[in-house]
């Protein structure tokens, strides 16, 4: 799990590429201070396991389901990237959880200065996600944890702070560049729950009826009540 608390920009070294498979080799320092194979390290917002590393680089596989899902398969060598490591147990949690399954990508429609932020707009590719955005809700971009300042059924806006610009590769990213959007789990599941098979029949009616337990069709009213939920 990671808080999109964003550590360093790494650079991108090398990348070796087979079908939708990628190996790729990340010059780094913070990250690697305590670095073991197997760890999980946030590229771009994207949870991948360290494979081998030196001194000055790690090196992590891609899968055709993260090639597919995010924008590392668009990286070029010298691209800024940004990455965390997965958080201890004992560490502060200053963003929100991430868990660097990214859901989609988008692409920034519209850059512009507002006083001391910068505001970006964001058009996800598959645009079912918006359902998990919410106004001053969080969200994840390229692994940086920020807040939703709007969103419509299309799109949305979040406003950067100076320090998040300048601590992460965001501030290198113009209108048509594309970011990875991970949404708030919380909703994801909450909506998973809610929606979840269908009913079937008389027999989720009766479970219901008698035992008062969700149907696989969703929660029921009767069951959130009996459990102190309304």
């Amino acid at each position: 799990m990671f808080t999109g608390l964003i550590e360093e920009i790494g650079r991108l070294r090398h990348t070796g590429r087979q079908g939708e498979a990628m190996l790729l080799t990340i010059d780094a320092a913070t990250v690697l201070t305590d670095v073991k194979i197997g760890d999980s390290i946030a590229v771009n917002g994207v949870c991948l396991t360290v494979v081998s590393f030196d001194r000055n680089s790690f090196t992590v596989d891609v899968t055709p389901q993260t090639y597919r899902h995010s924008n590392l398969k668009a990286m070029r060598s010298g691209q800024p990237i940004n990455l965390e490591r997965a958080m201890l147990a004992g560490g502060r949690f200053g963003g929100h959880i991430v868990q660097g399954h990214v859901d989609t990508t988008g692409v920034i429609t519209e850059r512009k200065q507002e006083a001391n932020a910068v505001i970006y707009r964001i058009a996800p590719a598959q645009k079912a996600c918006m359902r998990y955005v919410v106004p001053q809700g969080s969200i994840t971009l390229d692994g940086i944890s920020l807040t939703v300042a709007d969103s419509g059924e299309d799109d949305l806006t979040v406003s950067i702070i100076p320090h998040t610009l300048m601590q992460t590769a965001l501030q290198y990213k113009e209108n048509g560049d594309t970011v990875n959007i991970e949404t708030d789990v919380l909703g994801k599941y909450m909506d998973h729950l809610l929606h979840f098979g269908s009913r079937s029949a008389a027999g989720s009616e009766n479970a219901e009826q008698n035992g008062r337990q969700p149907a696989r069709g969703g929660l029921s009213a009767a069951f959130l009540a009996d459990n102190g939920f309304l």
